[in-house]
């Protein structure tokens, strides 16, 4: 089902006169360096197709003739390689390997080529440069010393020698490979030659520089029946081509259709055109550096375009795919596969972002994408910090509509416990909100309540009041003693969260000290007044809590400590 549907969007694209997917036998191939040739093969110049500048410096992009599957030995492209081919460069220290890459791609011009006039400038200039012309050239030291990729260009043509109408005419009623075992693809089930060496993946975090597979064979135990490689799973030339053109596309450097959760890329496609392709990431990635608010910005323009319906008409039946890849050795691993029609994807995360609301602070986010919160359950909030299953999984709840993976309540509340400020964050607070209520959709409870936006007096969890409880004690502390630099939060939220008998009598005890410092005594009457409502609630301290109570606790904490800085709040209150 993978490499159909990834055939599909290949042929989708290949039809759009628009799209610049490369046609079956090239692929886009970023060349640094071009060579330029007059139509003897002298050197004219070595042009620098680069752009930008210092570590930003990228090279342009051409459509060049499919690269051969690279192992160990020597397998030269079609007039187009990095130096140690084209000019024998020993990249290495290895002068042998050197002269024999140099040439077998001068072999494999003469043998498939050599009767076109403009390659056989190529061959004639490949023959009889010299170190000695080509060290002329400004950037030949930091071609000798990087190996980039070279191609070819006549003086006179504005177009790679690669692209040539005679060359074009030849590699189109040429077959690129020698093979010409068929059998049923079964990707298409239709009699095709079939592909041996599938082309490489390339763009997968992890994995290795030089690509991977997703479909491989390399070991004994892999194969059935005596087949060998690629025929123990047979995918056509054609299938073959079509499917790692287009995953190797979604990969690419420019695509607006992957990011990357966890250690999964992950990229998704539609199977016709929908503007839901390039505005899907935006829920996911994380913001850009240099302007943080664009994914703010993004992340809300999507969750009004779902919430105003616009997936749910012309392209709401549309099929919408979603695959997470991630390195396993040589090969590449299918970390999730999601399917789902446009609108009942936007139907779910519609309900993410209800899940996730929650009162908030005037300056925080509207609403939070999939990254920023990872992010902030992250060990010292970074990325990279991530547990990888943890995203994926997360990811995965969303898409279904499922519960979301218990790892995630503990993440949160292993960071809240282990930071000393800004403990309870409102992206957290939301976080547990969102599991705890969709927890219970699933596994009803009739002792248990839903947890709401905002603070809610009569939310019978005794976690929760004691959180309230606890944020209005802090409180206390804090109109006691102006601009104290450690609170009781610093000391005990870890224990009052955990096993509350064991400081709450301590806490309520301290507190008569600190309101005995408060000169307003209408604010000690508003505080005494709300502490009683708060433990008249509470029949006694438990001895622990539950992670879920363990939630509630931070909600309330939370929600108390908003409900002061508004204006019904008890700090306002006398002033």
């Amino acid at each position: 089902m993978i490499l159909q549907a990834l055939k599909e969007y290949y042929d989708r694209k290949a039809s759009d006169p628009e799209s610049d997917i490369a046609p079956e036998g090239w692929e886009k191939k970023e060349i640094p360096f071009i060579i330029v040739l007059d139509h003897a093969g002298n050197l004219m110049q070595i042009e620098d197709t680069r752009e930008g500048e210092g570590k930003k410096k990228r090279a342009k992009a051409f459509l060049v003739p499919q690269a051969e599957k690279k192992t160990s030995g020597i397998a030269a492209n079609l007039l187009w390689e990095n130096a140690g081919y084209v000019l024998g460069i020993a990249t290495k220290g290895n002068n042998e390997r050197a002269i024999k890459q140099k040439n077998a791609f001068i072999d494999r011009l003469t043998n498939e080529l050599g009767d076109i006039k403009v390659v056989q400038a190529v061959i004639a200039f490949l023959t009889n440069v010299t170190e000695e012309r080509l060290s002329q050239e400004e950037c030949w030291q930091e071609i000798s010393a990087s190996n980039p990729n070279l191609s070819f260009r006549m003086s006179a043509d504005s177009f790679l020698i690669c692209r040539h109408p005679d060359v074009v005419s030849r590699l189109s009623s040429t077959s690129q490979s020698s093979n010409d075992i068929s059998g049923t693809c079964l990707v298409t089930g239709k009699n095709a030659r079939i592909k041996v060496l599938h082309t490489s993946i390339k763009g997968v975090y992890g994995a290795q520089t030089a690509g991977a597979n997703i479909v491989s064979f390399n070991l004994d135990a892999f194969k059935s029946y005596g087949k060998e490689q690629g025929f123990n799973a047979p995918v056509g030339a054609e299938a073959e081509f079509s499917y790692t053109t287009a995953i190797n596309t979604l990969l690419g450097r420019d695509s607006k259709q992957r990011l990357l959760i966890g250690d999964a890329s992950t990229v998704f496609w539609s199977k016709k055109q929908s503007s839901f392709e390039s505005e899907f990431s935006s829920f996911f990635e994380e913001p850009e550096k240099d302007n943080p608010d664009a994914g703010t910005q993004n992340v809300k323009a999507l969750f009004e375009s779902i919430h105003s319906g616009a997936y749910r008409e012309d392209d709401g039946k549309t099929p919408f795919y979603i695959l997470g890849l991630a390195p396993n050795a040589a090969r590449i691993a299918v970390r999730f596969w999601q399917i789902g029609t446009i609108a009942e994807i936007a139907v779910r995360i519609h309900q993410y972002f209800k899940d996730f609301a929650i009162v908030k602070p005037p300056r925080e986010p509207e609403y939070y994408s999939i990254w920023r919160i990872l992010v902030n359950i992250a060990t010292q909030d970074k990325s990279e910090n991530i547990p990888p299953n943890l995203a994926g999984d997360f990811m995965r709840s969303i898409l279904t509509g499922m519960p979301y993976p218990a790892t995630l309540l503990q993440a949160v509340l292993r960071r809240i416990r282990s930071d000393t400020e800004n403990r309870v964050k409102p992206v957290r607070a939301a976080l547990i909100k969102a599991y705890l209520n969709r927890y219970y959709q699933f596994y009803p409870d009739q002792n248990q309540r839903e947890v709401q936006m905002e603070l809610d007096i009569s939310q019978p969890s005794i976690g929760y009041q004691l959180g309230r409880l606890f944020a209005t004690l802090e409180k206390i502390q804090e109109e006691a003693n102006p601009g104290i630099n450690a609170t009781i939060r610093e000391r005990f939220y870890g224990a009052a969260c955990a096993t509350p008998v064991t400081v709450f009598t301590n806490l309520l005890r301290l507190k008569n000290h600190h309101l005995a410092k408060l000169d307003n005594k209408g604010r000690v009457v508003n505080f005494e007044r709300l502490l009683g409502e708060i433990i008249g609630n509470l029949k006694d301290f438990p001895a622990q809590l539950d992670l879920h109570e363990q939630g509630r606790f931070a909600i309330g904490y939370y929600h108390q400590r908003q409900d002061f800085f508004t204006s019904k709040g008890v700090a306002e209150s006398d002033k």
